[in-house]
């Protein structure tokens, strides 16, 4: 995988797009079987959803829906968390590139976790 240093991106519009190129990579490496394939759609459209949602709450008309735009890639930061746990349990053999994935998640959370709180 080419993980490029993502946690050293400050532009939250790139850094959102490179997590979803990320996850799109990690995911084209996943062996397709009866359990993986629900997974891979779920982990590919939650962590894609993150940049798209970040875009669309760039160009928000309001504070309010800014906030919730933002709202909406936390709570896909946190579900791609959760579809990487579940892909490393089906493929524990590829736990390493996951948790380099799970924590950008995390960051991500955590950052818009953060700019949600200063907006209240």
């Amino acid at each position: 995988m080419n993980n490029e240093p993502i946690s050293k991106i400050y532009d939250l519009e790139e850094r959102t797009a490179k997590f979803g190129e990320n996850i799109i990579k990690f995911a084209r490496k996943i062996p397709k079987d009866v359990i993986t394939l629900p997974l891979i759609n779920q982990l590919v459209k939650s962590g894609t959803s993150v940049g798209a949602n970040y875009c669309e709450a760039d160009d928000a008309e309001s504070k309010q829906d800014f906030k919730h735009k933002l709202g909406i890639c936390k709570k896909e930061a946190r579900e791609t968390k959760h579809w990487l746990r579940m892909i490393v349990i089906a493929i524990p053999e590829i736990e390493k590139e996951a948790k380099i994935l799970w924590q950008e998640a995390k960051e991500l959370n955590l950052i818009f976790n953060a700019i949600i709180k200063k907006l209240k």
